[in-house]
Protein backbone atom coordinates (compact mmCIF):
# COMPACT_ATOMS: atom_id res chain seq x y z
CA UNK A 1 0.00 0.00 0.00
CA UNK A 2 1.59 3.06 -1.26
CA UNK A 3 1.04 6.74 0.57
CA UNK A 4 -1.57 7.60 -1.64
CA UNK A 5 -3.84 4.65 -2.01
CA UNK A 6 -6.82 4.84 0.83
CA UNK A 7 -6.14 2.84 3.66
CA UNK A 8 -9.65 2.05 4.28
CA UNK A 9 -11.94 2.13 1.66
CA UNK A 10 -16.22 1.06 3.02
CA UNK A 11 -18.72 0.07 -0.11
CA UNK A 12 -22.43 -0.30 1.03
CA UNK A 13 -22.21 -1.83 4.99
CA UNK A 14 -25.08 -3.24 5.80
CA UNK A 15 -25.68 -5.54 9.39
CA UNK A 16 -28.88 -5.91 11.08
CA UNK A 17 -29.44 -7.20 14.46
CA UNK A 18 -33.07 -8.55 14.63
CA UNK A 19 -35.30 -5.78 14.48
CA UNK A 20 -32.35 -3.03 14.38
CA UNK A 21 -30.47 -1.76 11.41
CA UNK A 22 -27.28 -0.95 12.41
CA UNK A 23 -25.80 -0.13 9.28
CA UNK A 24 -27.63 0.70 6.27
CA UNK A 25 -25.22 1.33 3.31
CA UNK A 26 -22.31 2.99 5.37
CA UNK A 27 -19.47 4.37 2.89
CA UNK A 28 -16.33 5.84 4.06
CA UNK A 29 -13.19 6.22 2.62
CA UNK A 30 -10.01 7.34 4.58
CA UNK A 31 -6.59 8.55 3.24
CA UNK A 32 -3.21 7.16 4.55
CA UNK A 33 -1.89 9.09 6.77
CA UNK A 34 -4.91 10.66 7.93
CA UNK A 35 -7.01 10.74 11.39
CA UNK A 36 -10.80 9.83 10.05
CA UNK A 37 -13.59 10.86 12.81
CA UNK A 38 -16.48 9.22 13.18
CA UNK A 39 -19.05 10.97 14.79
CA UNK A 40 -22.20 10.30 15.77
CA UNK A 41 -25.11 9.23 18.79
CA UNK A 42 -25.05 6.38 20.67
CA UNK A 43 -26.56 4.10 18.53
CA UNK A 44 -25.58 5.40 15.19
CA UNK A 45 -23.27 2.65 14.37
CA UNK A 46 -19.89 3.37 15.33
CA UNK A 47 -18.81 0.57 17.13
CA UNK A 48 -20.33 -1.87 14.64
CA UNK A 49 -18.08 -0.45 11.67
CA UNK A 50 -15.32 -0.19 13.81
CA UNK A 51 -16.00 -3.92 14.82
CA UNK A 52 -16.39 -5.01 11.49
CA UNK A 53 -13.18 -3.19 9.82
CA UNK A 54 -11.50 -4.40 12.24
CA UNK A 55 -12.62 -8.12 11.63
CA UNK A 56 -14.64 -8.65 14.96
CA UNK A 57 -17.73 -8.61 13.11
CA UNK A 58 -18.83 -10.05 9.81
CA UNK A 59 -20.92 -7.95 8.02
CA UNK A 60 -24.43 -9.17 6.18
CA UNK A 61 -23.43 -6.92 3.47
CA UNK A 62 -21.06 -4.48 1.55
CA UNK A 63 -17.39 -4.79 1.01
CA UNK A 64 -14.41 -3.82 3.03
CA UNK A 65 -10.61 -3.51 2.66
CA UNK A 66 -7.95 -2.16 4.92
CA UNK A 67 -4.42 -1.73 4.25
CA UNK A 68 -5.42 -3.00 0.66
CA UNK A 69 -6.77 -6.51 1.84
CA UNK A 70 -10.17 -7.84 1.72
CA UNK A 71 -11.23 -7.96 5.01
CA UNK A 72 -14.09 -10.34 4.81
CA UNK A 73 -11.79 -12.80 2.78
CA UNK A 74 -8.22 -12.63 4.26
CA UNK A 75 -9.13 -11.33 7.82
CA UNK A 76 -5.78 -12.94 9.43
CA UNK A 77 -3.63 -10.30 6.89
CA UNK A 78 -6.01 -7.58 7.96
CA UNK A 79 -5.07 -7.93 11.78
CA UNK A 80 -1.78 -8.62 11.53
CA UNK A 81 -1.80 -4.70 10.23
CA UNK A 82 -3.71 -3.25 12.44
CA UNK A 83 -4.32 -2.01 16.32
CA UNK A 84 -7.74 -1.65 17.89
CA UNK A 85 -8.30 0.51 21.44
CA UNK A 86 -11.74 -0.24 22.24
CA UNK A 87 -13.60 1.59 24.67
CA UNK A 88 -12.48 -0.64 27.91
CA UNK A 89 -9.30 -1.19 29.06
CA UNK A 90 -7.46 -3.93 28.14
CA UNK A 91 -4.59 -4.26 30.24
CA UNK A 92 -3.99 -6.03 33.86
CA UNK A 93 -4.20 -3.32 36.59
CA UNK A 94 -2.10 -5.99 39.02
CA UNK A 95 0.46 -5.73 37.06
CA UNK A 96 3.11 -2.87 35.59
CA UNK A 97 3.21 -0.98 32.71
CA UNK A 98 6.59 -3.14 31.50
CA UNK A 99 4.70 -6.17 32.34
CA UNK A 100 1.88 -5.36 30.46
CA UNK A 101 3.24 -4.31 27.07
CA UNK A 102 5.81 -7.53 27.95
CA UNK A 103 3.10 -9.81 27.83
CA UNK A 104 1.11 -8.05 24.60
CA UNK A 105 4.60 -8.71 23.02
CA UNK A 106 4.58 -12.18 24.20
CA UNK A 107 1.35 -12.89 23.11
CA UNK A 108 2.14 -11.62 19.43
CA UNK A 109 5.02 -13.87 19.78
CA UNK A 110 7.63 -11.60 19.97
CA UNK A 111 9.53 -13.38 21.91
CA UNK A 112 11.37 -12.68 25.61
CA UNK A 113 14.14 -10.05 24.30
CA UNK A 114 11.87 -8.63 21.46
CA UNK A 115 9.06 -7.97 23.90
CA UNK A 116 11.00 -6.50 26.34
CA UNK A 117 12.53 -4.28 23.73
CA UNK A 118 9.69 -3.09 22.11
CA UNK A 119 7.92 -2.57 25.84
CA UNK A 120 11.07 -0.13 26.33
CA UNK A 121 10.35 1.83 23.21
CA UNK A 122 6.43 2.25 23.61
CA UNK A 123 7.28 3.23 27.71
CA UNK A 124 9.29 5.78 26.14
CA UNK A 125 7.22 6.73 23.42
CA UNK A 126 4.21 7.59 25.55
CA UNK A 127 5.79 9.20 28.60
CA UNK A 128 5.27 6.47 31.29
CA UNK A 129 9.10 5.24 31.37
CA UNK A 130 8.82 6.87 34.80
CA UNK A 131 6.43 4.29 36.66
CA UNK A 132 8.96 1.85 37.36
CA UNK A 133 6.74 -1.02 38.89
CA UNK A 134 3.71 0.38 39.56
CA UNK A 135 0.84 -1.51 39.37
CA UNK A 136 -1.60 0.05 36.14
CA UNK A 137 -4.81 0.10 39.05
CA UNK A 138 -2.25 2.88 40.78
CA UNK A 139 -1.84 5.54 37.53
CA UNK A 140 -4.30 8.29 36.65
CA UNK A 141 -6.93 7.77 34.02
CA UNK A 142 -5.39 9.55 31.15
CA UNK A 143 -1.79 7.41 32.00
CA UNK A 144 -4.22 4.11 32.05
CA UNK A 145 -5.39 5.04 28.58
CA UNK A 146 -1.79 5.88 27.49
CA UNK A 147 -0.76 2.47 28.59
CA UNK A 148 -3.81 1.20 26.53
CA UNK A 149 -2.60 2.90 23.42
CA UNK A 150 0.57 1.38 23.71
CA UNK A 151 -0.73 -2.08 23.56
CA UNK A 152 -2.50 -1.43 20.54
CA UNK A 153 0.94 -0.53 19.04
CA UNK A 154 2.86 -3.56 19.99
CA UNK A 155 3.16 -4.92 16.18
CA UNK A 156 3.74 -1.13 14.70
CA UNK A 157 0.24 -1.32 13.15
CA UNK A 158 -0.42 0.61 9.30
CA UNK A 159 -4.25 1.16 10.71
CA UNK A 160 -5.19 1.99 14.09
CA UNK A 161 -8.82 1.83 15.06
CA UNK A 162 -9.89 4.07 18.06
CA UNK A 163 -13.60 3.84 19.40
CA UNK A 164 -14.39 6.74 22.03
CA UNK A 165 -10.39 6.35 23.16
CA UNK A 166 -11.25 9.19 25.62
CA UNK A 167 -14.59 8.49 27.09
CA UNK A 168 -14.64 9.46 31.34
CA UNK A 169 -11.43 10.65 30.78
CA UNK A 170 -10.62 14.69 32.63
CA UNK A 171 -9.55 17.53 30.30
CA UNK A 172 -5.79 16.50 31.09
CA UNK A 173 -6.25 13.10 30.71
CA UNK A 174 -7.83 13.50 27.24
CA UNK A 175 -5.00 16.14 26.08
CA UNK A 176 -2.31 13.65 26.76
CA UNK A 177 -4.60 10.68 24.61
CA UNK A 178 -4.71 13.13 22.07
CA UNK A 179 -0.81 14.36 21.84
CA UNK A 180 -0.11 10.50 21.84
CA UNK A 181 -2.42 10.01 18.92
CA UNK A 182 -0.82 13.15 16.79
CA UNK A 183 2.62 11.69 17.57
CA UNK A 184 1.18 8.75 16.08
CA UNK A 185 -0.28 9.90 13.05
CA UNK A 186 2.93 12.39 12.47
CA UNK A 187 4.67 8.29 12.20
CA UNK A 188 2.66 7.74 9.34
CA UNK A 189 0.30 5.72 10.69
CA UNK A 190 -3.28 6.17 9.86
CA UNK A 191 -6.26 6.67 12.78
CA UNK A 192 -9.83 6.03 12.43
CA UNK A 193 -11.60 7.44 15.59
CA UNK A 194 -15.01 7.21 16.69
CA UNK A 195 -16.37 9.81 19.45
CA UNK A 196 -18.79 11.55 21.03
CA UNK A 197 -17.11 14.59 22.07
CA UNK A 198 -17.15 16.92 19.06
CA UNK A 199 -14.20 18.88 20.32
CA UNK A 200 -12.09 15.67 20.30
CA UNK A 201 -12.86 15.72 16.88
CA UNK A 202 -12.47 19.17 15.57
CA UNK A 203 -8.87 19.51 17.68
CA UNK A 204 -7.66 15.59 15.63
CA UNK A 205 -9.22 14.78 12.88
CA UNK A 206 -8.45 15.87 9.02
CA UNK A 207 -12.08 14.90 7.83
CA UNK A 208 -15.33 14.12 9.83
CA UNK A 209 -18.18 11.57 8.84
CA UNK A 210 -21.43 12.00 10.60
CA UNK A 211 -23.10 8.87 10.52
CA UNK A 212 -26.66 8.62 11.72
CA UNK A 213 -29.31 5.53 11.65
CA UNK A 214 -25.99 3.40 10.11
CA UNK A 215 -25.42 6.13 7.30
CA UNK A 216 -22.77 8.66 6.44
CA UNK A 217 -24.94 12.04 6.37
CA UNK A 218 -22.30 14.28 5.53
CA UNK A 219 -18.40 14.16 5.76
CA UNK A 220 -15.74 17.14 4.92
CA UNK A 221 -12.99 19.20 7.15
CA UNK A 222 -14.57 20.87 10.35
CA UNK A 223 -14.08 23.58 8.42
CA UNK A 224 -16.25 22.44 5.31
CA UNK A 225 -19.35 21.17 7.93
CA UNK A 226 -19.28 24.14 9.76
CA UNK A 227 -19.52 26.03 6.54
CA UNK A 228 -22.46 23.64 5.75
CA UNK A 229 -24.69 24.39 8.95
CA UNK A 230 -24.87 28.30 8.41
CA UNK A 231 -21.43 29.83 8.52
CA UNK A 232 -20.63 32.16 11.04
CA UNK A 233 -22.72 33.01 14.16
CA UNK A 234 -23.14 36.30 16.19
CA UNK A 235 -23.28 35.94 19.96
CA UNK A 236 -25.10 38.69 21.96
CA UNK A 237 -24.63 38.40 25.96
CA UNK A 238 -27.17 40.59 28.02
CA UNK A 239 -27.22 42.41 30.89
CA UNK A 240 -31.10 41.91 31.86
CA UNK A 241 -32.90 38.55 30.93
CA UNK A 242 -35.79 39.83 30.81
CA UNK A 243 -34.44 41.55 27.60
CA UNK A 244 -33.68 38.26 25.35
CA UNK A 245 -36.98 38.08 23.70
CA UNK A 246 -36.38 41.80 22.42
CA UNK A 247 -33.03 41.05 21.54
CA UNK A 248 -34.17 37.77 19.79
CA UNK A 249 -36.39 39.65 17.51
CA UNK A 250 -33.65 42.40 15.98
CA UNK A 251 -30.93 39.62 14.92
CA UNK A 252 -31.81 37.83 11.95
CA UNK A 253 -33.12 34.80 10.58
CA UNK A 254 -33.34 31.59 13.07
CA UNK A 255 -32.15 32.64 16.58
CA UNK A 256 -31.53 30.78 19.36
CA UNK A 257 -32.41 31.56 23.07
CA UNK A 258 -29.75 30.69 25.94
CA UNK A 259 -31.83 32.01 29.12
CA UNK A 260 -29.32 30.54 31.98
CA UNK A 261 -26.34 32.40 30.09
CA UNK A 262 -28.52 34.93 29.19
CA UNK A 263 -27.33 34.87 25.49
CA UNK A 264 -28.91 35.12 22.06
CA UNK A 265 -27.50 33.41 18.96
CA UNK A 266 -27.83 33.80 15.03
CA UNK A 267 -26.21 32.52 11.64
CA UNK A 268 -24.88 35.42 9.54
CA UNK A 269 -23.25 35.79 6.41
CA UNK A 270 -21.40 38.15 6.77
CA UNK A 271 -19.58 39.17 9.77
CA UNK A 272 -18.43 42.75 9.86
CA UNK A 273 -22.01 43.82 8.38
CA UNK A 274 -24.01 41.72 10.94
CA UNK A 275 -22.16 42.65 13.87
CA UNK A 276 -22.11 46.50 12.98
CA UNK A 277 -26.00 46.08 12.40
CA UNK A 278 -26.74 44.30 16.01
CA UNK A 279 -24.92 46.92 17.61
CA UNK A 280 -26.91 49.89 16.27
CA UNK A 281 -29.68 47.76 16.51
CA UNK A 282 -29.45 46.88 20.19
CA UNK A 283 -29.02 50.43 20.66
CA UNK A 284 -31.40 52.01 19.51
CA UNK A 285 -33.95 49.63 21.28
CA UNK A 286 -31.84 50.45 24.73
CA UNK A 287 -31.13 46.95 25.36
CA UNK A 288 -27.48 46.58 27.23
CA UNK A 289 -24.98 44.29 25.98
CA UNK A 290 -22.28 42.56 28.07
CA UNK A 291 -20.64 40.99 25.31
CA UNK A 292 -21.09 40.42 21.44
CA UNK A 293 -18.95 38.34 19.37
CA UNK A 294 -18.77 36.57 15.83
CA UNK A 295 -17.74 33.28 15.48
CA UNK A 296 -17.62 29.90 14.00
CA UNK A 297 -19.98 27.48 14.63
CA UNK A 298 -18.91 24.39 17.09
CA UNK A 299 -19.14 21.16 16.00
CA UNK A 300 -21.79 20.46 18.36
CA UNK A 301 -23.80 23.18 16.54
CA UNK A 302 -22.75 21.45 13.17
CA UNK A 303 -24.29 18.24 14.36
CA UNK A 304 -27.55 19.64 15.34
CA UNK A 305 -28.27 21.31 12.71
CA UNK A 306 -26.84 18.40 10.44
CA UNK A 307 -29.31 15.52 12.23
CA UNK A 308 -31.79 17.48 12.02
CA UNK A 309 -31.87 18.30 8.42
CA UNK A 310 -31.25 14.47 8.02
CA UNK A 311 -34.55 14.13 9.93
CA UNK A 312 -36.65 16.61 7.52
Amino acid sequence: MSDHDPAIVVEGLRKRYRDKQALDGLDLTVRAGTVQAILGPNGAGKTTAVRIMSTLLRPDEGRVEVAGIDARTRAGEVRSRIGLLGQNAAVDEELGGRQNLEMFGRLHHLGARRAGIRADELLHQFGLEDTGTKAVKQYSGGMRRRLDLAASLICRPQVLFLDEPTTGLDPRGRTEVWNAVRSLVGRGTTVLLTTQYLEEADQLADRIAVIDHGKVIAEGTADELKTRSGGDRIDVVLHDAAQLTRAASLLPGEVTVDEDRRMVSAAVSNRMTALTATVRALEAAGIEAEDIAVRRPTLDEVFMHLTKEDAA
